[in-house]
């Protein structure tokens, strides 16, 4: 779980309730449910134009990585990457064949695999190139159907609050009702402008910034990959890393840092192997 993700909708949610009583306001000032299914169900369907069912009804899933996020470890991938690296040095590529694991890091698996098959270079980065740039697409989809609902709901609020003005223009020989019928005729805008900033944008952001997480560790793979396949020396292939990592984190990856996970792999696998 982000709570990250969830503290946020909840602290601005929450803020902008308390404000709204503190300034003098009720609950029951603030709820229409004409309004909500008004800006909420039109933005819903103005957004289905613009894409597909199958889009659309995807999105839930999609929303799911912005809550439920497994954390992305590039400092943990660039060390396994140098141990790798070692140890094609020392015994060839054809070493790292039991390396490959499919149910930890897939694409890592894939280029490993296209290495030790003896794939050439150009080659290998083609094929990892455009998985990133489709996996990028796909990511791109769920941010953009956020991105195009923040654009709809406040335009949805602004044609609920006319539709309220129309109807309270037709009941003008009852002024006793006018300060009531005026007040629920903002209710839509202020609708379609919260859910636009408090819920469709926000995510769209934590989704992007997901998908650039993602993107940033398989360009890691990438170049840790080819210069495995290239033969240099582990050294460099560290340096060359840590480039990709703020100052901060540099000092998490390191050749000993990868020597410690894989004697802490081997100290598991013997550990399973005594089990049985």
């Amino acid at each position: 779980m982000d709570l990250a993700t969830l503290l946020g909708l909840v602290v601005g949610w929450a803020s902008v309730g308390a404000g709204a009583i503190l300034k003098g306001g009720k609950p029951e000032y603030y709820i229409s449910v004409p309004a909500f299914l008004l800006v909420f169900g039109g933005t819903v369907g103005a957004t289905m134009v613009s894409y597909s069912l199958k889009q659309m009804l995807d999105l839930p899933r999609v929303t799911l990585h912005a809550f439920l996020h497994r954390p992305v470890d590039i400092p943990g991938t660039m060390n396994r990457l140098i141990r790798f690296a070692d140890r094609a040095r020392r015994e060839g590529l054809l070493s790292l064949e039991g390396e490959i694991q499919d149910r930890d890091d897939p694409f890592l698996a894939k280029g490993v695999r296209l290495v030790v098959d003896g794939t050439d270079s150009a080659v290998v980065r083609e094929i990892l190139d455009t998985e990133v740039e489709l996996m990028e697409e796909r990511h791109r989809v769920g941010e953009s159907i956020y991105t195009t609902m923040a654009g709809f709901a406040p335009t949805l609020g602004i044609i609920g609050t006319v539709i309220s003005l129309v109807n309270m223009m037709q009941k003008l020989d009852d002024p006793s009702k006018l300060g009531h019928m005026l007040a629920a005729a903002f209710i839509a805008t202020l609708y379609g402008v919260a859910l636009a900033n408090l819920v469709f944008l926000p995510l769209a952001n934590k989704l992007r910034a997901r998908s650039q997480e993602e993107v940033l560790l398989r360009q890691v793979v990438i170049e840790g990959v080819l210069a495995i396949q290239a033969g240099e020396n582990p050294r460099v292939i560290e340096e060359k890393l840590r480039a990709f990592l703020p100052p901060a984190l540099r000092s998490k990856v390191s050749r000993e840092a990868a020597a410690g996970g894989a004697a802490a792999s081997g100290a598991a696998g013997a550990a399973a192997v005594s089990a049985r």
